[in-house]
C-alpha cells in the first residue's frame, strides 16, 4: 500500500467490522482508513513523512457520532445565563435578579419545567425581579419560552395570534399574553426583536464550541436544521472543522409545492466535512409543552392535536420528498405522533426501507418497537433527556402522560429486542452535547425510564456509529473501522463497552480524529 500519512499503534481496536473485529493498529491515507492490522504491520505502512502516534494501550472505536444536535443553530438558544441547574422558583429568582443584562434584555436558556411546581408559565412569577428589563427564557425542550411583559411590548404582542402550525401566544381569561410562547412560531415573534450576538461572536463560538465537542469523543453530527451554511463553509475554509457535520433543513407546514423543491435543490450543498442532506419535519411538539400529540389527551386536556394541522399535508410532502430520493426525520414525540409517521413511511412501500427516521419516540405502546423494525424505520432517540423525569413519576412529563404511558418511557432496548436501528444522540443545546453522557445514559437511563432498563455496552456504541451511519444512509463509508472507511476514529482510555457506565461518562478521551486529523490529543 502507499505510504500512510498517519498510524495509530499500540490500540485496542473494536472494529465494529464483522470481518475483523479487533486490531491494533490503523494507517490512514487521504482521510480514509488505509490498512487495519496489528503492530507487526506497521513498518510495511511507515515511510518518512508518517506521523506515528502510539496510544499506549487506549481502546479505539470508529468515530463517534452524535446523531441529533443544533450545533450551529443551538449557538443562538444557548445565549445568556444558563438556567439548566435551577431546581425551584426561588432558584429561577435569584438566577435572573443576578443575570447580566445583553443590550439591556435578560436573556436565557435551559430552563425546566419542573421549576414552576405545576403552576402554569406566567411572566408575573419572576416579573418583579427583572426591574422591567425585557427578558426571554427559553424553556430547555426548546419548544417554548417566557418572556417579560418589556419583551411582548417590544415585539407589539398584546393579545393572542393566529399561526399557520400549531403555536400559541398564551394569553388569560381577559386575552392579555401571559408570557409563555408555544412553539417556534409564537417564541419568533419575540425572538426577531431580541438582541443577536454578531457574526464574529457567533464564529468564534462554533469553533470553540466543536473544538469542546471533539474533546468528548466526537467526530460527526447530525445537525437537525440548516444551521448557517455561510458562516459554517466560511469556517470550513479557514480551518479544519472538527467535527462533521451534516444539516437537515426544517420543511413546516404549509410549505408548498415550490418550498419543497427548494428543499431538494439544497439537498448536497457542501463543504469540507459539511454537507446538506435531508429534510426534518415535525409532527408534533413536547410533553412538558402541552404540544405532543398524543392518542388521548394528557392530565390538561392538552395534547390532541398534530403540529401541522391538517396530518395529510405531512405525508404529502414527505411522499413529494421521498420520490425526489430525499432522506427525512420528523420530531415525533407523542404516540399518536409516531403512529402517523409510520403509516406515512409504510404507505411508501419497500423503498422506504432504512431512508427515514423518527426523532425522540418518547412514549410508544407495545406493539410499535416491532412496528419499526418491520417497516424499516429509524429510531433517533435521546437518552439524556430521561434526566429531565423522575422515577417517582413526580416530575412534569410523568404527571402529564399519567404512570401508563409514563411506563413505558424512552423504550431503547425494547427497539433493539425487535430488530430495530437506534441512533443515539443528546440534542444539544436541549441537553449536554457530551457524547460519554449519551454513552452512559444509554445504558443506564434517568427517572421515568430507568425500570425499563438500557442498552448493552455494544449497544450503546453501536448507536454512536454503525446505527448512525444507518441512520444517515452512509453505513458503507463510515461507522466502522476498516479499508477504504473514513477515518474518523475515536481513543478512550477506558473500554466504552465493558467499563462500567458511570465510568464511560468520565472516560479519559486520549484522541480525535476527524478526516484523517488529529482533531484533539488528551493528557
Amino acid at each position: 500500500m502507499p505510504t500512510a500519512e498517519l498510524i495509530l499503534t499500540g490500540a485496542q481496536v473494536r472494529t465494529l467490522d464483522p470481518a475483523r473485529p479487533h486490531a491494533g493498529a490503523v494507517a490512514v491515507r487521504d482521510g480514509v482508513i488505509a490498512a487495519v492490522g496489528d503492530d507487526t504491520d506497521v513498518r510495511d505502512w511507515r515511510g518518512p513523512g508518517t506521523e506515528m502516534v502510539s496510544l499506549a494501550g487506549a481502546h479505539l472505536v470508529p468515530g463517534l457520532v452524535d446523531a441529533h444536535s443544533h450545533p450551529v443553530w443551538g449557538l443562538d438558544m444557548a445565549t445568556g445565563v444558563d438556567l439548566s441547574q435551577v431546581r425551584d422558583l426561588d432558584g429561577l429568582r435569584g438566577a435572573l435578579a443576578a443575570a447580566s443584562r445583553t443590550d439591556g434584555w435578560v436573556i436565557g436558556f435551559g430552563l425546566d419545567h419542573n421549576v414552576f411546581g405545576g403552576r402554569p408559565v406566567h411572566r408575573s412569577l419572576v416579573e418583579d425581579v427583572l426591574g422591567g428589563s425585557p427578558a426571554f427564557l427559553h424553556l430547555y425542550d426548546g419548544h417554548s419560552a417566557l418572556v417579560s411583559e418589556a419583551a411582548l411590548k417590544a415585539a407589539g404582542v398584546d393579545g393572542p395570534r393566529a399561526f399557520v402550525q400549531r403555536s400559541e401566544v398564551v394569553c388569560d381569561a381577559e386575552g392579555r399574553p401571559t408570557g409563555h410562547l408555544v412553539e417556534h412560531a409564537a417564541m419568533d415573534l419575540v425572538a426577531e426583536v431580541m438582541p443577536r450576538p454578531s457574526y464574529e461572536e457567533r464564529r468564534a463560538r462554533l469553533v470553540e464550541l466543536l473544538s469542546a465537542m471533539a474533546a468528548t469523543g466526537l467526530t460527526g453530527a447530525h445537525a437537525m436544521d440548516l444551521g448557517d451554511p455561510e458562516l459554517v463553509g466560511s469556517v470550513a475554509e479557514e480551518t479544519v472543522l472538527p467535527v462533521r457535520m451534516r444539516f437537515a433543513p426544517w420543511c413546516m407546514p404549509g410549505a408548498d409545492r415550490e418550498a419543497l423543491e427548494e428543499l431538494v435543490a439544497l439537498q448536497g450543498r457542501r463543504g469540507r466535512h459539511w454537507k446538506v442532506d435531508g429534510v426534518k419535519f415535525f409532527m408534533d411538539g413536547t410533553v412538558e409543552g402541552g404540544t405532543a400529540w398524543l392518542e388521548h389527551a394528557d392530565c390538561h386536556g392538552q395534547g390532541t392535536e398534530a403540529f401541522w394541522p391538517d396530518p395529510a399535508a405531512y405525508t404529502a410532502a414527505v411522499r413529494q420528498l421521498h420520490a425526489a430520493g430525499v432522506r427525512t426525520a420528523t420530531h415525533a414525540i407523542g404516540d399518536a405522533a409516531v403512529r402517523h409517521v409510520l403509516d406515512t413511511v409504510e404507505g411508501l412501500g419497500a423503498g422506504g426501507r432504512f431512508a427515514h427516521r423518527i426523532e425522540h419516540v418518547e412514549t410508544v405502546p407495545d406493539g410499535t418497537p416491532e412496528r419499526f423494525s418491520r417497516l424499516g424505520v429509524i429510531a433517533s432517540m435521546q437518552p439524556p433527556h430521561t434526566a429531565y423525569t423522575r422515577g417517582d413519576h413526580g416530575d412534569e412529563w410523568s404527571r402529564r402522560l399519567g404512570s401508563a404511558r409514563a411506563g413505558r418511557a424512552w423504550r431503547m432496548r425494547d427497539l433493539r429486542d425487535a430488530g430495530a436501528v437506534v441512533a443515539l444522540g443528546s440534542d444539544w443545546p436541549i441537553a449536554p452535547y457530551d457524547v460519554r453522557g449519551v454513552l452512559a445514559t444509554a445504558r443506564e437511563p434517568r427517572g421515568a425510564a430507568a425500570a425499563l432498563g438500557g442498552l448493552t455496552g455494544l449497544q450503546a456504541l453501536e448507536g454512536c456509529t454503525t446505527h448512525a451511519a444507518l441512520a444517515a444512509g452512509e453505513a458503507q463509508e463510515t461507522g466502522r473501522i476498516a479499508p477504504g472507511f473514513r477515518a474518523d476514529l475515536t481513543a478512550f482510555g477506558l473500554d466504552p463497552v465493558e467499563a462500567p457506565a458511570d465510568e464511560v461518562a468520565q472516560a479519559p478521551v486520549r484522541l480525535t480524529v476527524t478526516g484523517g486529523r488529529v482533531v484533539h490529543r488528551g493528557v
